[in-house]
C-alpha cells in the first residue's frame, strides 16, 4: 500500500525552514505510530505531504494503519494511490481504465488532476480532458459533469511520476506533536476536561494530565483510563506525564476555614497553584481548563478573573465560547462520552449559595484563613507516572484470584472497549459471555445478578485484576479474573499493538 499523507495546510504558509522542521517531526510522529505494525515502513518527506509505503497486506493491519493515521496530529488528509512512471496521455487513459472502468457504465463523472512540477508541457486542464474523453468512450460513461459527477476520477502528477487514486481519508489537521510547545490539562474525567485535552493535541501540543484527587480510589482510576484513552489514541507519538495530587486534606481545609459562598473559587485557585507549580518543575509552558463560560457559577467572567489571579501562568480555556452539547457531541465523536457518562461521582466542594461574582480582596481574605502548609504537602505526594505505563503502575501488586478456564455457570465479563469487542470478539463454548466496557463496569456491576459468579477479562489482565480489585473492596465476593493459559477464539493476534487499554 502507497499513501500520500497530506500536511495541514497551515504547515504550508510557514518559512522554509520551519515547513521543513514540521515535516520532518510528522514524519517521525507517523513512524513512531506504526512502528509495531509495520517496522520497516518507509517515509519520505516532500514539500505538502510524506510518501508512506508499506509491504503489510494483512488486511486488518492496514486498516489499523489507516486508524491511526486519521487520528494523528498534523496530517489534513492521506491518499491511497497506486504510482506508475509518467508516460504519455495514452498511457495515463491506460492506467485510469485499469482503475476506474468498472466504475464508470451508466455513470457521470469527472477527472480531477493535480499536476506539481515546472518541466511538464501539458497544464494540468490538458490531462482531464484527454483522460476524460476517452474514458467516456471506452467505458460506457452516462457523460462528464464536472459540478456533480457520481464518480471522480482523481490523479496526481508529481514530477515523472503519476499517482492514480483511489481513496482519501480524512485527518486530525493540526500541527505534529513536538513541533510546538507542551501543556498540562487539568483532567477530572468528565466531558469538557477531555474534550479540552483532545483540542490541545489535535492543535499540536504535547498534552501532559494532571489530576486532583478529590477523594476516591474508583474516581482516579476512571481518569487515568480516560486519560491513557486519549494519548493512545490521538499522542501516542510521544510520551506524556500522568500527575496524581491527592487533595482530599485541601478539600477538608477549605470546608473547614473558607466562607461557603467563596469555597468554588478557593478550591480552583488552589487547583492553578498546585498545577503551575507542577508545570514549573517539568518545564510546562501553560495550563488548559475544560471551563466554558457561565456553565457553572465559578466560571463567571468575574470568577474566572479572580481564579486566573492565583498564577502568573498563562492558562487556556479551549471550550471558553463553547455550548454543552456540542462540548457533549464532539466527546462522542472522539471516544470519551461514555467515559464521562461513567465517572465514578465524588465529594468536592459543594457551595450552599457560591457567589459568581467573587472579589479579589474579599476571596484573599478567606485564603489567609487557610494553611498552606496542606497544599505543599499535596505536591509533595503527587505520583508523576509516564502515560503509557498508567495501566500497568496501577497494576502493581494486586492480588486478585486468576482462573485460567471458565466453567458453565459462570459469566465471563469482557471489560474491553467496545470497539476491540467488534472486532475481536471472545467466543467461550458453553460459557456466557457478556460485554460491560471497562469504564461502566464500576456503575453497573451492582446491576448484576448477586448469585452468580463473574469473571473479569482483557487482553493483558491488568485492567481484570484492576477492576475486579477494586469490586472486592467494594464488598463484591463473586469476582475473579479469567485468565487463559491457551490461545481463544479471539480474532488474530497480530494486532497486539492495537489497544493498551487493558
Amino acid at each position: 500500500m502507497k499513501l500520500i499523507v497530506k500536511v495541514f495546510p497551515e504547515i504550508t504558509i510557514k518559512s522554509t525552514p520551519v515547513r521543513k522542521g514540521f515535516i520532518r517531526q510528522l514524519t517521525k510522529n507517523i513512524r513512531a505510530v506504526l512502528r509495531d505494525l509495520d517496522p520497516d515502513v518507509r517515509l519520505a518527506g516532500a514539500w505538502d505531504n510524506v510518501e508512506l509505503d508499506t509491504t503489510v497486506q494483512d488486511p486488518a493491519l492496514l486498516d489499523e494503519m489507516r486508524k491511526r493515521l486519521t487520528c494523528t496530529p498534523g496530517i489534513a488528509h492521506f491518499l491511497e494511490v497506486h504510482e506508475y512512471p509518467l508516460g504519455d496521455f495514452d498511457d495515463v487513459v491506460e492506467k485510469c481504465v485499469a482503475h476506474y472502468a468498472h466504475l464508470l457504465p451508466g455513470k457521470v463523472f469527472a477527472v480531477r488532476c493535480k499536476r506539481i512540477g515546472k518541466k511538464h508541457p501539458f497544464s494540468s486542464m490538458d490531462v482531464e480532458r484527454h483522460v476524460g474523453s476517452h474514458l467516456r468512450q471506452r467505458c460506457a460513461a452516462a457523460g462528464i459533469d464536472l459540478r456533480h459527477p457520481q464518480v471522480e476520477v482523481r490523479l496526481e502528477i508529481r514530477d515523472q511520476r503519476l499517482f492514480v487514486i483511489h481513496s482519501q481519508h480524512k485527518g486530525l489537521g493540526g500541527y505534529p506533536l513536538g513541533a510546538l510547545e507542551q501543556s498540562l490539562v487539568l483532567m477530572s474525567g468528565g466531558f469538557d476536561s477531555t474534550v479540552a485535552a483532545y483540542q490541545m493535541m489535535r492543535r499540536g501540543l504535547m498534552t501532559h494530565f494532571c489530576f486532583f484527587n478529590l477523594g476516591g480510589r474508583a474516581h482516579e482510576l476512571g481518569v487515568m483510563e480516560v486519560a491513557h484513552y486519549l494519548w493512545k489514541k490521538y499522542g501516542s507519538s510521544h510520551r506524556v506525564l500522568f500527575i496524581s495530587v491527592p487533595f482530599e486534606e485541601v478539600v477538608g481545609e477549605i470546608l473547614q476555614n473558607v466562607d461557603n459562598s467563596q469555597m468554588g473559587v478557593v478550591l480552583k485557585r488552589m487547583m492553578l497553584r498546585a498545577a503551575a507549580r507542577v508545570a514549573q518543575r517539568l518545564s510546562i509552558d501553560a495550563l488548559v481548563t475544560g471551563e466554558a463560560l457561565s456553565q457553572v457559577s465559578s466560571q463567571t467572567l468575574t470568577n474566572l478573573s479572580v481564579i486566573d489571579a492565583a498564577t502568573d501562568m498563562l492558562v487556556m480555556r479551549p471550550l471558553i465560547a463553547s455550548h454543552k452539547q456540542d462540548i457533549i457531541d464532539t466527546a462522542h465523536e472522539i471516544g470519551t462520552a461514555e467515559f464521562a457518562k461513567n465517572m465514578p461521582e465524588y465529594c468536592g466542594v459543594i457551595s450552599v449559595n457560591p457567589t459568581t461574582r467573587a472579589r479579589g480582596y474579599r476571596v484573599e481574605k478567606e485564603e489567609a484563613r487557610f494553611d498552606m502548609a496542606v497544599l505543599e504537602r499535596a505536591l509533595d505526594n503527587a505520583r508523576r507516572i509516564s502515560i503509557d505505563h498508567v495501566i500497568d503502575e496501577l497494576g502493581k501488586d494486586i492480588e486478585v484470584e486468576e482462573v485460567d478456564e471458565a466453567l458453565a455457570g459462570q459469566v465471563v465479563l469482557d471489560i474491553r472497549h467496545p470497539e476491540q469487542c467488534e472486532d475481536e470478539p471472545l467466543l467461550i463454548e458453553g460459557v456466557e459471555v457478556r460485554a460491560l466496557p471497562f469504564y461502566a463496569i464500576n456503575n453497573r456491576f451492582k446491576e448484576l445478578d448477586e448469585n452468580r459468579q463473574y469473571l473479569l477479562y482483557c487482553d493483558k489482565g491488568v485492567m481484570s485484576r484492576l477492576h475486579a480489585h477494586h469490586l472486592l473492596s467494594e464488598g463484591h465476593t463473586n469476582v475473579r479474573v479469567y485468565r487463559p493459559s491457551g490461545q481463544l477464539q479471539v480474532a488474530s493476534d497480530k494486532l497486539q499493538g492495537k489497544s493498551e487499554q487493558s
